[in-house]
Order: structure tokens, then C-alpha cells, then sequence
């Protein structure tokens, strides 16, 4: 069983610490900036085996260098970034395996925010670690692939077993509950997560992790084929990857 720990890290970045007590290891995801997680290492007396990229935006890799000099870490990263990370001993693909603090994980490829983009699914620990392609209540921003891309790579993140949690890379949670309240007020399960979301922000506390199977039913980007939840937004389309497009264009300018 992995300790997980959140490192706040820049404004609102999530910086993930994987722990495995019994095999002494421990693995970093998207460290955005170095000091707070070496910060954290020294005050547990742990070294740092793993660096973890999800992708190559430099708010999730600005701390690799510097911890590399530090821990002589191994650093894992996407394939397609490889012209874009520096110093990666492990490039991985879609659908490889790899253990990550001595722990099962699939890669799973997911174009869209970036092209190169890839979430860590750990099937034994029931826990997903989805960078910026999947939020609490959204989605990342598509930047560099297309609507169709991201779509797709949601559609993957989706067909993970409902009791599956999710670490994001981002607290976006707030700004996002928002939006989607907007423009699907009439989702009592929604009006409850709500009313817990606003708790934790208001004592300052992460609302991350979250749950995969909730938010199947209350994140709008999950539900652009379904047909009722479309028509109920006022979107005509049959294609659910133009729906998806028409919402991420109206939480762009919401």
C-alpha cells in the first residue's frame, strides 16, 4: 500500500509523493518546482528514487533538474516528449507497463492538452494519476492536440473502474464547480459535491483526490454522448466529440 502525499507547488500546482514503506522507495509525479519536495523529503529522512512526468509543461517539470542533482534520480517521461525533457533515462508509451515506488502502473497515452500527454493508472492501488487532462469537475485546456483527440483521451480515463481515485495536477476545483453548476444547476448529486468542495476550500484544504465514479455523472466533459444531458445544455449535436468541443469552447470563455 502507497503513502501518497500533496506538495503544494507554485500557485495552485499538485506535486504527488509516492512512498513505498516496504520496498524503501519513493517517486515523485510533476514536480513543478524543487525546493518544497526536497523540503519534504528531508523532514521524512527519504531519499528520491523516481521522477515522474506526465508531460512537458514547464508548471509540471521545473523542479526535475534540480532534484536530479540532488538524488541522482531515475526520470521517467512520454515518448513524445522526448525532444522536449531533458535527461530522462525512461521514455514510455502508450499502453506499457512499468513499476512506479515498486507498484503496478499503466501508461495510458492521452493527446489533447499536449500531444504527448500520459496518465499513470495504478489497477492494485485503484488510483489514477491524470496530469492536466482530467480535473475535478473539468479538463485541461486543449493546447496542442484537437477536440476529437481529447475527447478520446477522456473516453480512456472514463472506462476506469468506478472506485478508482484520481490525483490531479491542478486545484482548478472551485473555478470549475462554477462553471459547471452554470450550466447543469438541475444535477442534485452535483449541488452535494458542491456544498462539500466549498467546505474544504474554505478551511484551505485540497479537494483532490476524487473519486472516478462520481465524476462520471457530474463532470460535463465525461457526458458529451449523452444524448439528454446534451439537449438539456442547448447543444443539437449528435457527435460527441463536437459537443465536447462546444462545451470546452463555453468553459474557455465562462
Amino acid at each position: 500500500m502507497l503513502e501518497i502525499s500533496i506538495i503544494n507547488a507554485l500557485s495552485d500546482n499538485y506535486v504527488y509523493l509516492l512512498r513505498n514503506e516496504q520496498k524503501n522507495l519513493t517517486s515523485v509525479i510533476d514536480p513543478g518546482e524543487a525546493e518544497p519536495v526536497i523540503k519534504f523529503l528531508k523532514s521524512k529522512n527519504w531519499h528520491l528514487d523516481e521522477i515522474i512526468n506526465t508531460h512537458h509543461h514547464h508548471d509540471h517539470i521545473g523542479g526535475n533538474n534540480k532534484l536530479l542533482n540532488v538524488y541522482k534520480s531515475k526520470l521517467i517521461a512520454p515518448y513524445y516528449d522526448k525532444k522536449r525533457i531533458s535527461n530522462v533515462d525512461m521514455f514510455v508509451s502508450d499502453n506499457e507497463t512499468l513499476n512506479i515506488a515498486g507498484v503496478f502502473s499503466k501508461v495510458i497515452h492521452t493527446p489533447g492538452h499536449t500531444l504527448g500527454h500520459v496518465c499513470f493508472y495504478m489497477p492494485e492501488e485503484k488510483c489514477l494519476f491524470s496530469g492536466d487532462t482530467l480535473f475535478y469537475l473539468g479538463c485541461g485546456r486543449v493546447f496542442e492536440g484537437t477536440m476529437d483527440q481529447m475527447w478520446s483521451s477522456l473516453v480512456k480515463l472514463r472506462s476506469l473502474p468506478d472506485d478508482t481515485t484520481v490525483f490531479c495536477g491542478h486545484e482548478y476545483t472551485l473555478s470549475n464547480m462554477k462553471f459547471v453548476n452554470y450550466i447543469d444547476s438541475s444535477n442534485t448529486l452535483l449541488n452535494k459535491v458542491s456544498s462539500d468542495i466549498k467546505e474544504k476550500r474554505k478551511k484551505g484544504l485540497p479537494t483532490v483526490p476524487f473519486n472516478l465514479g462520481i465524476e462520471k455523472k457530474i463532470n460535463p466533459f465525461f457526458r458529451a454522448d449523452d444524448n439528454s444531458f446534451i439537449e438539456s445544455i442547448g447543444l443539437s449535436s449528435n457527435e460527441a466529440p463536437v459537443s465536447f468541443g462546444e462545451i470546452r469552447l463555453k468553459k474557455d470563455s465562462f
